[in-house]
């Protein structure tokens, strides 16, 4: 009930960049319900670019021009702050350009309540409550050092306590996790932690980071000024 109509007065815009109509038709299906109008783009991205604002962008990570799209996202004057969404077929593509910021991951094939979850999880950074909203869902390379080994997975959202991920290799909770990572534009960080939470059919974990750790104020400044905020 109160999702269409709360959202109803918001017009923020998603670029569907070289996207076929019948995902476009699906994706905003999916969009339209937390007041965001999917608008598809052909070719010429850094031409709308220049001719429109757009809060977020969606594209294929495995397109031939995916590197060319990003970088016209992130170069642009008035939408390098735009939400980017990355459709991948597996991890590899997801991580291949996290160093542009990818801010959330659609797995390939889509299927409806994936992208949902997806969408639920990261519209409020699309309408601009950005305040409000203090996780940052980033896609970046994390690796987690527990028990001796070292785990690779990738980051699904970063706050200024702590981050959630996405691992094949499942991590138990330990007392002494270190993870790394570079969040985008940022120097590399590591930082203590601890698993808090696990879904392991999910390949997802939480982690807290230990607030004796000085390393994770240097979380909390990227995320002040990933929000630009004073």
């Amino acid at each position: 009930m109160g999702t269409s109509s709360a959202f109803s007065k918001v017009s923020a815009k998603l670029a569907s960049v070289g996207v076929e109509q019948t995902t476009n038709t699906f994706l905003q299906d999916c969009f339209k319900q937390f007041g965001v109008t999917l608008v598809p783009v052909g070719e010429n991205f850094s031409e709308a670019l220049g001719r429109q604002k757009f809060e977020a962008c969606v594209l294929r990570l495995y397109d031939p021009q995916a590197e060319k799209i990003l970088n016209a996202a992130r170069n642009s004057s008035s939408n390098r702050r735009m939400v980017i969404y990355g459709m991948a077929r597996n991890t590899q593509e997801a991580l291949r350009f996290s160093s542009f910021g990818i801010n959330a991951i659609f797995d390939e094939p889509l299927e409806r309540q994936g992208v949902l979850r997806v969408v639920r999880a990261t519209h409020l950074l699309v309408i601009h409550e950005l305040r409000r909203y203090v996780r940052i869902p980033v896609v970046t390379e994390t690796t987690v050092e527990t028990g001796g080994k070292a785990l690779v997975g990738a980051s699904q959202e970063v706050s200024a306590g702590g981050m959630s991920l996405r691992s094949t290799t499942p991590i138990s909770a330990q007392d002494n996790v270190r993870v790394a990572f570079t969040l985008p534009g940022g120097k590399p960080v590591k930082v203590r932690a601890q698993v808090c939470w696990s879904r392991p059919a999910d390949n997802l974990y939480g982690l807290r980071f230990d607030n004796t750790d000085d390393a994770r104020i240097a979380v909390k400044a990227w995320i002040d000024h990933y929000l630009e905020l004073v």
